[in-house]
C-alpha cells in the first residue's frame, strides 16, 4: 500500500493506537535503567520520524527502546554515568550504519543467503515466544519479569481476559473502521474495568504539571563505554532481519529489495544514534507494533509516522504522559498475549511457505537447536558481556546453514 500522508482521522487515531501497543514496553526500558521515561517518548518519535524518511516511508514500522541494551545499559549507567553511557550506544548506532554499507556493497542476495527462511522463521517465531512470559506476568498482576505482584491476581485476569476478548470478538466479528481500533478498543474496555475495580491510582496526576520539558542528556565520550556495549549490537541486528522479514509477510512485500536492508539497517543505527544524542534508549523495531499490524491490516506506513510525532508531543506533556503510567500491566498484558501468539504465527507461515520437510535431519537441527537455545535462555558469558537469547540463537541457525550439508 502506498503511504497517504493526509490528516485523516482515522490514520491518526490508528497511529495513537500504535503507540499505546508500544507504550509499556517503550517506557519499562528507562524505568528500569534508570533512563527518563519521557525522553524515551521523544527518542522514540524522532527516531520512528528518522527512519521513515530514510526509507521513504514505505515501512510500517515503529522504533522504540530495545531491550537487547538492559543489562549493558544499567552496568554502564551504574559504572561510568548516563552520559558515558550514552556514548557507547551512540557507538552502537554508528556500527549498524557501517554494517549497512557493508550490506548495500554486497547485495540482497547475500542477505538471502545468510537469512533464508529455515533460519528466519525460528528467529521470528522466537520474537514471539521469548516475549510470551512479559505478557502473561502483565497479564496476571506482575512486572513484566514476573519478580514484583502488582495488583492482586483474580482481579487482574478479569481485566486482562476482558481486553484479550474485547480485541478477538472486535477483530472477527466487526466490520469497517472498528476492525482497524481493534486494540485500542481492547484497551479502553480493560482500562474501564481497572477504575472501576479501583486499581487505578490517580493521585499522582495533581502533582504532575502541563507541560514538562524531557530531562535531555548529552553523550561524554568514554572509550571503556564504548568497548563494553558495541558488541550488543549482534543481538538486535540479528533480531532487525527478523522484524523486517515478519513486517514483509504481513504486507506481502519485499523490503529487502525496496527499500533495501540496507536503508532500513542504517534508519534503525541512525535512531539509536539519535537517541543516544538526547539521553534515550537505543532505538530498535517494535515487535508489539508488527503483531498489531498483522492483526489490523492496517499496513499504511503514514500511521507510524502520526504515532511518532504523538510520542514526541506526549514526552512534553506531563500529565498526559502521567495518565498513560497509570494503565495497569493486566491492561496490556491481556493484549500482549494475541499480539505476540501472532507474530509466532508469522513465523510458522515463514517455514509453511518454504514446504520445509520436518523429518529432514538437517532441518531438524537447524530449528531444533535454535528454538530451545532462544526459548531456554542459553548464553555465553566473558567478564562482564553476556550475548544470548535471540541473537545467539539466530547467529547459531546462520552458522549451522551455512555448513551443514544440504543434501
Amino acid at each position: 500500500m502506498k503511504s497517504e500522508y493526509n490528516l485523516d482521522p482515522k490514520l491518526i487515531l490508528i497511529g495513537v493506537q500504535m503507540l499505546f501497543v508500544a507504550f509499556g514496553a517503550l517506557i519499562l526500558l528507562p524505568i528500569i535503567t534508570g533512563l527518563d521515561s519521557n525522553v524515551a517518548l521523544f527518542t522514540a518519535g524522532i527516531g520512528t520520524l528518522a527512519f521513515q524518511i530514510i526509507t521513504k516511508g514505505k515501512v510500517p514500522i515503529f522504533l522504540a527502546s530495545s531491550f537487547a541494551f538492559a543489562a549493558p545499559i544499567m552496568y554502564g549507567v551504574q559504572e561510568w554515568g548516563i552520559p558515558a553511557t550514552m556514548s557507547g550506544l551512540m557507538a552502537s548506532g554508528f556500527f549498524y550504519m557501517i554494517v549497512s554499507y557493508i550490506v548495500k556493497i554486497k547485495g540482497v542476495n547475500f542477505v538471502h543467503k545468510l537469512f533464508p527462511p529455515i533460519v528466519t522463521g525460528p528467529i521470528i517465531i522466537l520474537i514471539g515466544l521469548i516475549l510470551a512470559p512479559v505478557a502473561v506476568n502483565m497479564a496476571v498482576g506482575k512486572t513484566g519479569d514476573g519478580s514484583a505482584i502488582l495488583y492482586n491476581h483474580h482481579i487482574s485476569l478479569l481485566i486482562s481476559g476482558a481486553s484479550l476478548v474485547t480485541i478477538i470478538l472486535v477483530s472477527i466479528f466487526a466490520k469497517g473502521f472498528c476492525k482497524l481500533i481493534s486494540i485500542l478498543l481492547g484497551l479502553i474496555v480493560g482500562y474501564t474495568l481497572a477504575i472501576l475495580f479501583g486499581i487505578v491510582d490517580f493521585g499522582v496526576m495533581h502533582e504532575a504539571k502541563w507541560f514538562a520539558i524531557p530531562k535531555f542528556v548529552m553523550p561524554e565520550f568514554n572509550l571503556s563505554a564504548i568497548i563494553f556495549i558495541l558488541p550488543v549490537c549482534i543481538a538486535p541486528m540479528i533480531e532487525h532481519f527478523g522484524d523486517i522479514l515478519a513486517i514483509g509477510a504481513i504486507t506481502k512485500k519485499d523490503y529487502l529489495k525496496d527499500p533495501g536492508i540496507h536503508k532500513t539497517i542504517f534508519g534503525d543505527g541512525f535512531a539509536t544514534a539519535l537517541a543516544a544524542l538526547f539521553g534515550g534508549p537505543p532505538n530498535t523495531t517494535y515487535s508489539e507494533v508488527t503483531g498489531a499490524v498483522a492483526l489490523t491490516k492496517a499496513v499504511n506506513p503514514a500511521i507510524m509516522t502520526f504515532a511518532a510525532i504523538f510520542a514526541i508531543l506526549l514526552s512534553f506533556v506531563g500529565k498526559v504522559g502521567i495518565l498513560l503510567h497509570t494503565i495497569p500491566t493486566p491492561v496490556m498484558g491481556g493484549i500482549m498475549i494475541l499480539l505476540f501468539g501472532t507474530i509466532v504465527v508469522i513465523g510458522l507461515e515463514t517455514l509453511n511457505k518454504e514446504k520445509i520437510n520436518y523429518s529432514h535431519p538437517r532441518n531438524i537441527v537447524i530449528i531444533g537447536i535454535m528454538l530451545v537455545f532462544g526459548i531456554g535462555g542459553m548464553f555465553f558469558r566473558i567478564e562482564e558481556f553476556e550475548f544470548g537469547g535471540i541473537g545467539l540463537a539466530g547467529l547459531l541457525g546462520i552458522i549451522l546453514n551455512l555448513i551443514l550439508p544440504k543434501e
